[in-house]
């Protein structure tokens, strides 16, 4: 038998490995380029100041956020504004 402090241990990272594995992504108009990054609205504005805008809602994988692009604007790289 496990000990129970294991056990409680292994139960504890069950728990936290959704959170864990759980990324969202953005599309934004970035420096006049539509893109697709893992970093929230926040984390933007501290990396790239107000050269950015978002596109659109967080998706929880990287390619429904590439298919909205797409779908919507052109795919990553096309050209946009924040205008």
């Amino acid at each position: 038998m496990m000990p129970r402090h294991i056990a409680a241990v292994a139960v504890g990272l069950v728990m936290l490995a959704p959170a864990a594995a759980r990324a969202d992504y953005w599309v934004y108009c970035d420096s006049g380029r539509i893109a697709v990054d893992s970093r929230d609205p926040d984390q933007m504005r501290i990396a790239r100041g107000s050269s950015f805008c978002a596109m659109g809602p967080s998706f929880s994988t990287r390619s429904d956020a590439e298919n909205f692009a797409r779908r919507n604007f052109g795919g990553t790289g096309g050209s946009c504004s924040c205008r």
